[in-house]
């Protein structure tokens, strides 16, 4: 078994801020706060130590623009090389085009409506 040191969660519903540590190492803290568009928005991070001794930490916001999550053991951004084919722009903006107008896909890619 493995120690609970602290453990705490103030505010409610969609508002709250929350911590928690074990005797482990493992550090868990996170804050929620309601978002533009009524969803609720999530930033935190936690950290604790590999097998080989390694404190491993990530950072993370959830929010409108979806889930982004930093860390120095995680991969990292590579800019591209080359540039992008012509129509790979073509096709970007026609699927903006179907988005805009409501247009679905199955997860298979068949057209919904």
């Amino acid at each position: 078994p493995i120690a609970i040191l602290r453990q705490e969660t103030t505010g409610e519903g969609a508002n709250f801020n929350h911590v928690f540590e074990s005797e482990d190492g493992v550090v868990v803290e996170s804050s929620g706060s309601v978002g533009s568009a009524g969803q609720v928005n999530l930033a935190g991070g936690y950290s604790f130590t590999d097998e080989n001794g390694n404190l491993l930490e990530v950072r993370y916001v959830a929010d409108e623009a979806g889930f982004q999550a930093t860390g120095n053991h995680l991969p990292q951004v590579v800019e591209a090389i080359h540039p992008a084919p012509a129509h790979v722009a073509e096709l970007l903006a026609i699927a903006a085009q179907q988005r805009a107008e409501g247009v679905q896909f199955d997860n298979q890619g068949f057209r919904l409506n």
